[in-house]
């Protein structure tokens, strides 16, 4: 089974304005449109069975609306990801709303939301996140769209996951985009999650496939981007690396069932 933990869609009445909107932003072309529907016709012919959808909220009233359109998204094809802005007032009854809705995690983006991750006034939100078995996933490292400062580097996920041991949380694109140095020197190895989603082009083949060596491929999840990559492109670059059929076996699939819960 191949699960791509990592990508994007919206309503479809606000896919074909927000995503060239991005994509200007990042001065990248989408591959797709950013519809479910979409994005299900790439899994077909990628050879994809599942996707997890990151959701975003950039402002907090966008919250709840989010999270209800993901829990109803949902199918054979389709995990979503809810998201909790910062600044949303009843996050704890929320976040115990997105657990009851049978959604298994949220997505961060520290750059877009506006807050450093190892802000203490996060703590409690993690704490509450954990508590319920939930799962973060934070965008990790530089983003092209937008300028420095980034909210999101390996120095402060390292105080972060020392702070929170237990917790089921992933570093999206390998860790931290663009501080691959950072990355190997402070997270490798450590108790936290990579997915590869756009970071092969970046990195290359060998320094790909020796980061992956060097954290673990049991901690590695196989993500896209999409529609900012295409699927079956980034299946091919993942088939290239210099991994045994077994590590690849995990980091296309094993691994996410076992972090997801699901058989």
């Amino acid at each position: 089974m191949i699960i791509d933990f990592h990508t994007h869609c919206f309503p479809e009445d606000m896919a074909y304005k927000v995503v060239p909107v991005l994509a200007d932003m990042a001065g990248i072309k989408p591959c797709l449109t950013g519809t479910i529907d979409e994005l299900k016709e790439s899994m077909v012919k990628a050879g994809i069975d599942c996707c997890v959808l990151q959701n975003i909220a950039t402002r907090p009233q966008q919250t709840k609306t989010i999270n209800s359109w993901a829990a109803q998204v949902q199918d054979d094809m389709i995990i979503s990801f809810g998201s909790l802005h910062p600044d949303y007032t009843d996050w704890e009854e929320e976040l115990e709303r997105i657990e009851g809705l049978g959604i298994k995690g949220l997505k961060f983006h520290p750059d877009y939301q506006k807050f450093v991750i190892d802000d203490e006034k996060m703590y409690k939100i993690y704490e509450k996140i954990f508590s319920l078995d939930l799962i973060i996933l934070f965008h990790a490292g530089l983003d092209i769209g937008l300028e420095p400062p980034y909210h999101c580097t390996p120095d402060k996920l390292l105080k972060v996951i020392d702070l929170f041991p237990e917790g089921k949380i992933i570093a999206a694109h390998m860790g931290s985009y663009a501080y691959w140095k950072q990355v190997e020197e402070l997270l490798a190895g450590k108790n936290i999650f990579f997915d590869t989603s756009y970071s092969y082009n970046d990195l290359g083949k060998g320094k790909m496939s020796r980061l992956i060596k060097l954290h673990g491929a049991d901690k590695v999840l196989f993500g896209t981007d999409s529609p900012w990559t295409d699927q079956s492109k980034e299946l091919q670059n993942f088939n290239s690396l210099d991994l045994t059929p077994e590590e690849k076996h995990k980091i296309l699939g094993d691994n996410a069932l076992k972090l997801l819960n699901l058989r």
